[in-house]
């Protein structure tokens, strides 16, 4: 068994503990060929300081039971897996400041607080659907993501490296600390919001709207200001979130600490992180993992799950019933949202049980087109938002949030929308090593989209 650090020492929880998943079959892990060079590895990152903090996590769980109960609703993006190489100031900036324009046009038009979750800091591993790949005769593992193996296709690249943990771990830090280092330094300040303007944000079809949303909210905010005499600190700064698919066990295992003044144990690599709909099995190694931790989780849901299915979920991830604790994300797809979601919910509902209902309506509209190339068409995508959020309300519950792969960068990698992206322009500029990203005005236009739908369904 490996470790990563000596929990014998800790008391357990129970019958788990934070390797208890060990015993357990875990899905969608690498092979590595020098184990002790893995466990070698896992020993220095027990002993690196946690990336986030235990009160950070509990401020993000009743933030989470707050969208539940309808008072706020949760907005989480970014890349769909993220590399190495963009681990620079440009690239976490634009993905900070997508994620706050598109909330500064949720808070305005749907007329709620608004949660901001990144999908970035630690999102370097992704499931895949084939262990291998082969190129002229050549095969070797498939590329699982950058803190796993390489790109490049060569068997010295493509062998999984325990080193890239480390590395992993390193950039992940750098990103939290320069978020953290905008945030506290006024980059997210609501009365300055010229800060978040993009480059192109002016040749946006959608830049009036944008411009008078933008206007609204700093004259209301200007009006408090002269009304009470003072600016409330919220308003200067934002909570800012991080998350990542909870998919390398052993990553996850070794940044799984006990800390002071609190009960249980807490995964410090990130506030909240998820469960893939790949590796959701109730007898699996991630399920085992996950329901030890005291962070908020998500778990993934596609048209493969039965109702059945999700409530065993809901006690086996959430046996205290806890607000706030259980996200479940439903990811369809466009075709398949009215037959599969309904079900689920009248279950969940019937049962009494206390879940946050995130749409992902990126996963489930993925298709490839006649040249191979992997996209989504944005009519898709607010398809099964506005389906969601109709089959939720008719069932007595609300749209509690949304999970968007998106870039603040101007890709081409999905059709559609306003920015106007035809098959002809996907080799244009798509970047993606794996699934493809809303661009900046396609995500944009999708935020005043979401706002009005949240809006006309109360939540």
């Amino acid at each position: 068994m490996l470790l990563g650090v000596s929990y014998e020492e800790f008391p357990q929880q129970g019958d788990w503990s934070p390797t208890s998943w060990q015993m357990k079959p875990a899905a969608q892990q690498p092979e590595y060929a020098d184990r002790d060079h893995l466990n070698r590895v896992l020993c220095e990152l027990a002993k690196l300081p946690p990336l986030v903090t235990s009160w950070e996590i509990e401020n993000l769980k009743r933030q989470l039971a707050d969208a539940e109960s309808g008072g706020r609703f949760i907005l989480q993006g970014g890349d769909c897996s993220e590399s190495f190489e963009d681990c620079e100031s440009s690239a976490i900036a634009k993905k900070l400041k997508i994620l706050l324009q598109m909330s500064l046009v949720l808070m305005q038009g749907g007329g709620k607080r608004v949660t901001r979750i990144g999908r970035f800091a630690g999102q370097y591993a992704k499931p895949r659907s084939v262990a291998t790949e082969t190129r002229n005769g050549v095969t070797l593992p498939v590329y699982r993501g950058d803190m796993i193996n390489r790109p490049g296709f060569t068997a010295a690249e493509r062998n999984p490296d325990p080193d890239l943990l480390l590395r992993a771990y390193e950039r992940a830090a750098l990103t939290i600390n320069f978020i953290r280092s905008l945030v506290d330094g006024g980059f997210a300040d609501f009365q300055h919001p010229e800060y978040w303007d993009l480059d192109f944000v002016s040749k946006s079809p959608l830049a009036a709207e944008y411009t008078k949303t933008v206007d609204s909210l700093v004259g209301s905010l200007r009006f408090l200001e002269t009304l009470t005499g003072h600016t409330p600190a919220e308003i200067h700064r934002v909570d800012f979130f991080t998350s990542h698919e909870g998919l390398h066990l052993y990553y996850e295992q070794a940044q799984t600490r006990q800390v002071p003044r609190r009960p249980g144990w807490y995964n410090l690599a990130t506030h909240f992180p998820w469960i893939g709909d790949r590796t959701r099995n109730l007898d699996g190694a991630h399920v085992e993992y996950f329901r030890g931790i005291e962070n908020p989780i998500g778990v993934k849901i596609g048209p493969r799950v039965t109702p059945e299915e999700v409530l065993r979920l809901c006690h086996v991830l959430n046996p205290r019933n806890e607000p706030g604790r259980l996200t479940l994300i439903h990811r369809f797809g466009a075709e398949k949202v009215e037959q599969c979601l309904v079900p689920i919910v009248e279950a969940v509902v019937r049962k009494g049980l206390r879940v946050v209902w995130c749409c992902d309506p990126m996963h489930g509209n993925t298709e490839t087109t006649k040249d191979g190339i992997k996209t989504r068409r944005f009519e898709n995508v607010l398809h099964e938002l506005t389906q969601s959020c109709r089959i939720l309300k008719k069932c007595g519950v609300h749209l509690g949030g949304v999970h968007f792969e998106l870039t603040g960068d101007k890709v081409t990698e999905c059709l559609g929308g306003a920015s106007g992206v035809t098959e002809a322009d996907l080799n244009r500029d798509y970047r993606t090593r794996v699934d493809p990203r809303l661009n900046y005005d396609q995500a944009m236009e999708m935020a005043f989209l979401l706002a009005r739908l949240v809006k006309e369904n109360g939540g």
